[in-house]
């Protein structure tokens, strides 16, 4: 492999003037004209992670995920590092296991690796979350949550959670259950579920029941496990795709039968929920447009350019086996 030093010999200068060189400093046409022959002939690429480090504006960028077993965080880290790939940026990803207070330290940390900018996919944004981002020189933009004063990128949240209350309360249901997520979570534990209970409160004659569990997989399936034999409801709202798979798996061990029982529909639009049986009615959301557009916006921040406060990335529905009519059979 060709190195800096291989490239200085062959040009017969020092190895700091193939050094500036490469960074876009101050080297004679003639240096300059002589190493980019050698460039070009021994095909020599410079390793831009080492240069970032040294470099004042640095090619990386840093991005904090609340969890990496998250189908939705996989998607937009894809996304994310694919754009900035083609834009020629080295892309950190730190991990917080939903801790606000790592968040914060990651932040920190982030900054003091001289990034070009940060992304942060909170779990909530707090006040502290606020003064971190207000200490450091370093453009921060939000994804997927919303706070007063700092730049987000986000899903279509309450047209989504509308979207797909409209649709349960078209079916004839009148007993729904909804299983969603802490209100401190402004995106899905508010925006989300204000869309649903919006829809199903337009319908009459309803009755919906609200449960709280968690974004985890297990410990929705153990809730769900004890609220099934007791609701009373035909069609069961999940606030995540992960949270109807739970739900799924549940009612498959009491020996319950979607959607003969009840129906089920969750948000996201993860790729499993195309694939169990019955597939389950999902909101689709735009995972690579949300990790595009947050790279564009931010490289925005980074330039100094002025963008708006909130960006919103639509959604659609997508119907499956898992919501029917609730036409009872006649015997």
């Amino acid at each position: 492999m060709v190195t800096i030093n291989d490239i200085a010999q062959k040009a017969g200068v020092a190895k700091s003037t193939v050094s500036r060189y490469l960074n876009g400093g101050s080297v004679s046409q003639k240096t300059r004209d002589k190493i980019d022959k050698i460039v070009n002939e021994t095909g020599y690429s410079p390793n831009t992670f080492a240069q970032s480090l040294k470099a004042k504006n640095t090619k990386m960028i840093g991005i904090i995920v609340p969890r990496l077993d998250s189908y939705s965080a996989n998607e937009v880290l894809s996304s994310v590092d694919r754009t900035l790939r083609e834009k020629e940026y080295q892309l950190l990803i730190t991990n917080t296991d939903q801790s606000s207070e790592r968040e914060i330290e990651n932040i920190y940390t982030l900054a003091k690796q001289k990034v070009a900018g940060i992304i942060l996919m909170a779990t909530v944004v707090t006040e502290e979350h606020k003064k971190v981002i207000s200490e450091i020189d370093v453009p921060v933009l939000l994804l997927g949550q919303q706070a007063e004063g700092l730049h987000s990128i986000g899903h279509q949240e309450f047209e989504a959670g509308y979207a797909m209350g409209r649709h349960a309360g078209s079916l004839g249901h009148k007993n729904f259950l909804y299983f969603s997520v802490f209100k401190e979570d402004i995106a899905v534990g508010q925006h989300r579920a204000n869309g649903v209970l919006t829809a199903l409160n337009e319908e009459t004659d309803v009755n919906v029941d609200i449960i709280e569990t968690s974004f985890s997989f297990t410990k929705a399936y153990e809730l769900a496990l004890e609220i099934l034999p007791k609701t009373n409801a035909t069609y069961i709202l999940c606030a995540t795709d992960n949270i109807a798979m739970a739900v799924l798996k549940a009612a498959h061990t009491l020996q319950l039968r979607i959607p003969d029982d009840f129906s089920l529909s969750g948000f996201g639009g993860y790729e499993v929920t195309s694939i169990v049986s019955p597939s389950i009615t999902t909101v689709k959301y735009g995972y690579k447009e949300l990790g595009e557009t947050a790279v564009e916006k931010l490289f925005q921040l980074i330039k100094g350019e002025s963008i708006e406060e909130n960006t919103l990335i639509p959604n659609y529905l997508l119907k499956r086996e898992s919501t029917v009519s609730n036409v009872k059979k006649v015997e």
